[in-house]
């Protein structure tokens, strides 16, 4: 294998590696504005999760530690696509809603 070669494999592979922190960064950061969102317009702080494949936003996970008070679940939902559109810029393929409760 020539050093050329090994050159643009090193190159190429550490371009490749920057991408995918940037994508990382920026999609955590997204989650935390949609947590923050969230918070202020349903009243329970979530966790919200990402997938991201090949470019494409594929799933939004959004987890609520309990049942949001005096909120119907349509309006729940709404805020939720809502949020998640907004702060990721892009729709993915699902959102999942969900609610952690005690047994």
């Amino acid at each position: 294998m020539s050093w050329r070669l090994l050159a643009f494999l090193v190159l190429l592979t550490t371009i490749v590696a920057c991408d995918m922190v940037d994508a990382m960064k920026d999609g955590f950061a997204h989650s935390q504005e949609v947590s923050n969102k969230l918070e202020k317009t349903v009243g329970l702080k979530p966790f919200v999760g990402f997938d991201w494949q090949n470019g494409s936003l594929m799933s939004v996970t959004v987890a609520f530690q309990g049942i949001p008070p005096n909120s119907p679940l349509s309006d729940i939902t709404t805020k939720v696509k809502q949020a998640v559109v907004d702060e990721f810029k892009q729709k993915p393929k699902q959102i999942i809603v969900s609610f952690i409760i005690e047994p």
